[in-house]
């Protein structure tokens, strides 16, 4: 990009790598495994990586031994960095850590302007992400104030996984919110649940600036409860088909104002107005719409019983014919639980 290249006027200096992992270290923040390509990145240079920035605090090749300069086609793992890059992502050193951040600063309002910032992390938003199939998985970000509680919480949430929604807790330690948990939520899509602890004050302003949902609980059954309901609340819901009858068409009649009317006699159940109809042939179904309109002789009526003919008028289906099968029924949403 322009302005990276702007700011490497020294070549010899300057490095630049691509983002091989990145991760959020409990002790140490986010961190990034690069590979360098050009020139030399050393303990202390300003970088820009994807629309994080930073100043590189400490460098470890691969066997973990702190090294203070890596050059090209050394694999070296970077801390420092104001959030965690994701794989592929290209690091490049500039002068200093003011342009760093101005750099930083101006891909992430590219990508808000094109629509990619992350949005607000909410359990709501995401109920509604999944019933449209954007993500199939509700992630956890889990904080208690002892191990006991981390692990039966852990355990307990991610019980209610079902094939169709699957929770799934990314991280979980004991102590209270931190800055880089919010940080991980906020680059994972993720919700940030507190068992008996509370965010520290700059990470709570920090979740309010991205907008990540940090939830507290002091009893655990409340806490799986919750989350219980939400993701039944993301399930898809059950649609129930009430049958009401059957109709066979013998004749087709052309009204001017109504369109094709179905001259039928009620086979089974009964016909109602405004139910929902599907039209069957043999044993196709070619088309479904509803009862628009029901006639007995000349007069419109709400239903009509097995054994007597009557006049359908199906909308939203053309091309019936005699010998069809109509069938009548109702149907309904209904909610489902885990």
């Amino acid at each position: 990009q322009s302005e990276i290249l702007e700011l490497k006027a020294n070549a010899s200096r300057a490095a630049k790598g691509v983002i091989i992992e990145g991760r959020l270290d409990r002790g140490r923040g986010p961190v990034a495994t690069a590979l360098i390509q050009n020139g030399t990145l050393k303990e202390g240079d300003a970088v820009v990586v994807g629309s994080y920035s930073g100043r590189v605090r400490s460098l470890l090749d691969p066997s973990g031994k702190k090294v203070k300069t890596a050059g090209p086609s050394d694999p070296v793992e970077v801390q420092g960095l104001s959030g965690v890059p994701a794989a592929g992502d290209v690091l490049v050193a500039v002068s200093d850590e003011r342009k760093a951040r101005q750099i930083a600063t101006m891909r992430l309002e590219r990508e808000k302007a094109k629509g990619k910032a992350t949005t607000r992390i909410t359990l709501e938003g995401l109920q509604k992400q999944i019933q449209t199939g954007e993500v199939k998985e509700l992630r956890l970000i889990l904080k208690a104030d002892v191990q006991g509680s981390v692990e039966a919480l852990a355990e307990s949430l991610e019980r209610l996984s079902t094939d169709e929604v699957k929770l799934k807790v990314i991280h979980s330690s004991v102590g209270m919110i931190t800055e880089s948990d919010v940080m991980l939520a906020s680059a994972s899509n993720a919700l940030v649940l507190g068992f008996n602890v509370k965010a520290e004050p700059k990470a709570a302003a920090q979740a309010h600036a991205n907008g990540v949902d940090i939830r507290n609980y002091n009893v655990i059954y409340e806490a799986i409860n919750d989350l219980k309901a939400a993701l039944a609340g993301m399930l898809a819901p059950e649609i129930r088909e009430t049958a009401l009858g059957k109709a066979q068409v013998r004749q087709i009649f052309v009204i001017s104002k109504l369109g094709p009317i179905c001259g039928s006699y009620v086979a089974e159940g009964k016909i109602v107005r405004n139910a929902k109809a599907r039209v069957r042939r043999g044993d196709e179904v070619v088309g479904q719409g509803t009862v628009g309109s029901l006639k007995r002789f000349k007069d419109e009526v709400r239903e009509v019983l097995a054994g007597l003919e009557c006049g359908i008028g199906v909308d939203g289906v053309s091309g019936i014919q005699p010998g069809d099968i109509l069938e009548v029924y109702t149907s309904e949403e209904v909610a489902r639980t885990l």
